[in-house]
């Protein structure tokens, strides 16, 4: 986890909380990310994760909380661990997702289809289709993408230390498939004063009925 200077200057910073609007000094703060995060995109694209795994097998079954489209909670369920090929990843995958997925990529701020998505419905995990998200925990952090305070249930997610760029920050990756959705910050609002800054690529939408 990086301190709030440090975070100015990573690619997924600056984000106001949901309950004032951003300053002239944090709007001034969230264009100059954008700014850095669309500089370094070609870069991050082509950069591998580096993290420090929680002593989890990345080829075992996985214990997920299930959920419904509506969003209710199904029940504690076993299941195989998704694993493909990268060929295959790449054949089911938008570029976009997939390389925000496979190979940690980063979307460009503003650009995603959920990060001002007002709808109330459910985000699964665009490879495999894990619950990972529920409109109820949405915020707006003036960031450019899309902002929970918390996942629908921890089970169903990872968080790994990731040290590129010369920082340590923490990735969140989906536990059945090992997807990267994105990143958590400590400057969310409450109840957990979490920031969890998510890809729109990295998720499927589902509305509820």
């Amino acid at each position: 986890m990086t301190d709030h200077r440090q975070e100015q200057s990573d690619l997924q910073m600056t984000g106001a909380t949901h309950t004032q609007r951003p300053s002239r000094r944090a709007f001034l703060a969230t264009a100059a990310g954008a700014c850095g995060a669309a500089a370094l995109w070609s870069l991050h694209k082509s950069s591998p994760l580096a993290v420090e795994a929680k002593g989890e097998s990345n080829t075992g079954p996985v214990t997920l909380i299930q959920f419904s489209d509506a969003g209710k909670k199904i029940g504690k369920v076993t299941v195989p661990r998704v694993v493909k090929t990268d060929a295959e990843w790449k054949q089911q995958l938008s570029p976009i997702s997939y390389d925000v997925t496979r190979h940690a990529g980063t979307e460009r701020a503003y650009t995603g289809n959920t990060w001002d998505l007002h709808d109330k419905g459910l985000f699964r995990c665009i490879c495999c289709d894990n619950a990972i998200f529920s409109s109820d925990t949405k915020f707006d952090s003036g960031t450019g993408w899309p902002s929970f305070w918390m996942p629908i249930a921890k089970e169903n997610i990872v968080e790994n230390t990731d040290s590129t760029f010369g920082m340590d920050r923490t990735a969140v990756s989906c536990r059945q498939c090992d997807a990267h959705l994105g990143h958590v910050f400590d400057d969310g609002p409450r109840p957990t004063g979490l920031r969890y800054c998510m890809n729109s690529a990295a998720m499927r939408f589902v509305k509820f009925a």
